[in-house]
């Protein structure tokens, strides 16, 4: 029996009971791990800390957890963990509600000036969506754009539609719904009346119907006993009379087979364990099973490189970001400062009419209102005035579209030096993280030179391993990861069935460097009659090799290289199916344009004639190779599956390039028997490189 992986209805409906205890609770911090996996630190009085658990992807479950069993925390938390600490900052529990039957849980948070609900969809791909107090989701792991409902952010939250709720089903409507069904009892138990197929088993057999029997069959006592069964289980899970178990393969109690709120008879041959509470028993249930893998897993012992290269790049792309945001911040206050000056008088009139006011004692209150009249009356320096904070004592005014903040009691030079001097801290922090890079990059080069040592020290095993014909890989329990750096990684790129590069840039800037540093003599370039198409080269040899004069592209190459040029240009993303692609030689291209005639950055000049593609097909696909190396490999289908051990095709559709790249990443997940292994070569974020630009779709899903 498959052991279960995601929560039921029944599960919900107790734990939205059980999770009510600790309303009051206050938030104390947001975490996020994986883009799947949220973890709420509450606390409160009555029960002390509190770890709340709520994973949205595989396993898709919720339940406190010992403080002692947490993960670590992340080094450096996400946006959404962020924005939910700033949004629950001081914020109490204020209800956890199961959404009518469905796997939805709802938590509601309480503070003086907002509200903000977390609502977990532990249904199909999981998602987590944060409302404000007026259901518009401020943030969302995943975006949902269907036919029946939207979840982005900015929009109103839609719940999909609600599901028959057969815990508050009056006796007449329940058998109604019954007799609806064409199916037998146990099916339309599962079905129609959203027990699943385990709870659909337990009421028939807790009232003595047979699973199989047709529902024209079923008599009225009968129908009278599997109502009772529903309103038995309504009843107890309402009232919190929960007697929850973990349920075990074998007497051996080694494997762990399910967790329920409440005693089932259909697991009455099973050993069980007894909880005190339904939190307690999912969070062993969950520990168990996170446990089983690990014990499979022992095929390599060889240090995680790839892991820790990764986290050293995500740190240095967060410090770049950090040292691009300190430029911008620091340029914003010499901005301020310098329009002070260049709107001297009118600040100068502000400051004065403030001063000369709080000299005579004027209120505060009284400083906004004359203010605010001066500003109907059209006077320029009462119309720039958009705050006065008198706790603070400053007022703020807007000019060339900068609001500005100044200090109410100092001229209009004080206030243009601190804002000056806070320029000048910025850049000192940013020279802080300038240092702090450079020490991260050191480390990055250490790793990297830790695991060249390690691999040739390893070579000969390894090479054992290549040597093996015939390796099922997706059946393996663990894969020693192979890589290593391209110096085409950054750019879009793929080999063709024939084994020639074909290179494109992901923007502006990269199709000038690939026209400018790699178009050699022999190479194709390749561009479509659409706007905002990627460069493509087609290379005939290795940069730092010579092309043989009598080389010939074979047209296989041609064919898939126009492919790759109209699937990752704007036709993939308004939903087109097909366009014209052309390709020339490399010596007809050139970034001298015509006499009278200007050419933008990323764009060229063709000179001669041009070979058409007519109605060329987009396709991507996108897969996984494990030898001669591990790593992700995308472009057109025929160049891609033969080559991957495994690869998924994608087509335009309606979820985002993010979205999509999750999906595809939990798919991989499913198909390699050794899951880390997905994890360490073909995180989302790489995958998400392979991808075109615009909403995608698996083909056949």
């Amino acid at each position: 029996m498959d052991r279960k992986r995601e929560l039921t209805s029944v599960d919900c409906a107790a734990l939205a009971g059980e999770l009510g205890e600790y309303v009051g609770a206050y938030h104390e911090k947001s975490y996020l791990y994986d883009d799947d996996l949220l973890r709420l630190k509450l606390s409160g009085p009555n029960f002390g800390r509190l770890e709340l658990l709520i994973e949205v992807d595989n396993p898709k479950r919720v339940h406190t957890v010992a403080p002692e069993r947490v993960p670590d925390a992340p080094e450096r938390p996400p946006n959404f963990a962020m924005m939910l600490r700033n949004r629950l900052e001081g914020a109490q529990l204020a209800s956890v509600e199961q959404f009518e039957f469905d796997r939805i849980l709802q938590f509601r948070f309480e503070r003086s000036d907002d509200h903000t609900t977390i609502v977990a969809e532990l249904f199909g791909d999981g998602n987590l969506a944060v409302l404000d107090e007026t259901e518009t989701v401020i943030d969302s792991l995943s975006t949902v754009r269907l036919q029946s409902r939207t979840v982005t952010p900015g929009s109103r939250y839609e719940f999909p539609s609600a599901r028959f709720n057969p815990l508050t089903v009056e006796y007449e409507t329940f058998v109604e719904r019954m007799a609806q069904s064409d199916a037998d009892v146990v099916r339309t138990l599962a079905t129609q009346l959203n027990f699943g197929g385990l709870y659909g088993e337990e009421l028939c057999s807790r009232a003595d119907v047979p699973y199989n029997q047709a529902i024209e069959e079923t008599t009225d006592a009968e129908f009278e006993a599997l109502y009772d069964a529903v309103n038995d289980l309504s009843t107890r899970l309402r009232d919190g009379d929960l007697d929850p178990r973990l349920y075990y393969e074998t007497e051996d109690r080694e494997t762990v087979l399910d967790v329920t709120p409440v005693p089932l008879v259909e697991y009455e041959d099973r050993p069980s364990e007894s909880f005190d509470s339904f939190n307690d028993a999912l969070a062993e249930y969950f520990h168990s099973l996170e446990q089983e893998p690990d014990e499979e897993e022992t095929g390599s012992n060889r240090p995680d490189f790839e892991a820790e290269i990764e986290k050293q790049k995500r740190i240095i792309a967060q410090q770049e970001q950090a040292i691009e945001d300190f430029e911008a911040d620091a340029e914003r206050e010499r901005e301020k400062a310098e329009l002070l000056y260049a709107n001297y008088d009118l600040v100068d009139e502000v400051l004065s009419t403030i001063q000369d006011a709080r000299a005579a004692d004027t209120p505060w209150e009284e400083i906004e209102s004359t203010l605010a009249a001066g500003k109907d009356q059209g006077i320029p320096a009462a119309d720039a005035v958009r705050d006065v904070d008198g706790s603070e004592g400053t007022v703020t005014v807007e000019i060339d579209d900068h609001r500005i903040e100044l200090e109410a009691d100092t001229g209009v030079e004080k206030n243009a030096d601190r804002l000056y001097q806070e320029a000048k801290r910025i850049e000192e922090k940013k020279a802080g993280a300038e240092e702090a890079i450079a020490d991260t990059r050191e480390q990055l080069e250490a790793v990297k030179q830790r695991r060249e040592q390690w691999e040739a020290d390893d070579s000969e095993a390894q090479d054992e391993d290549d040597e093996q014909e015939d390796v099922d890989w997706l059946k393996r329990e663990s894969i020693p990861v192979r890589s290593g750096e391209k110096w085409y990684d950054r750019f879009r790129w793929f080999h063709t069935s024939d084994d020639f590069l074909v290179i494109g840039g992901r923007n502006a800037d990269q199709n000038e460097e690939l026209v400018k540093k790699y178009l050699d003599r022999g190479d194709l370039f390749f561009h479509t009659q659409a706007h905002g198409a990627p460069a493509t080269i087609l290379k005939a040899s290795d940069p730092s090799e010579a092309t043989p004069d009598d080389l010939t592209i074979p047209e296989t190459s041609r064919e898939e290289a126009a492919q790759f040029a109209i699937s990752y240009s704007t036709l993939w993303k308004e939903g087109k199916y097909a366009g014209d692609v052309y390709y020339v030689e490399s010596d007809q291209v050139t970034k001298t344009p015509e006499s009278g005639e200007y050419l933008q950055k990323g764009s060229f000049a063709i000179r001669g004639d041009r070979t058409y593609d007519e109605d060329t097909p987009v396709g991507v696909a996108v897969g996984i190779t494990c030898e001669p190396e591990t790593r992700v490999i995308g472009g057109p289908p025929s160049a891609i599956v033969d080559r991957a051990e495994t690869a998924i095709e994608v087509e335009p559709g309606r979820f985002a390039q993010n979205d999509i790249a999750k999906k595809l990443y939990r798919e991989f997940k499913s198909r390699f028997a050794d899951d880390t292994f997905v994890r360490k070569v073909a995180s989302p974020d790489l995958i998400q490189e392979f991808l075109p630009p615009g909403g995608s779709r698996i083909i056949d899903e």
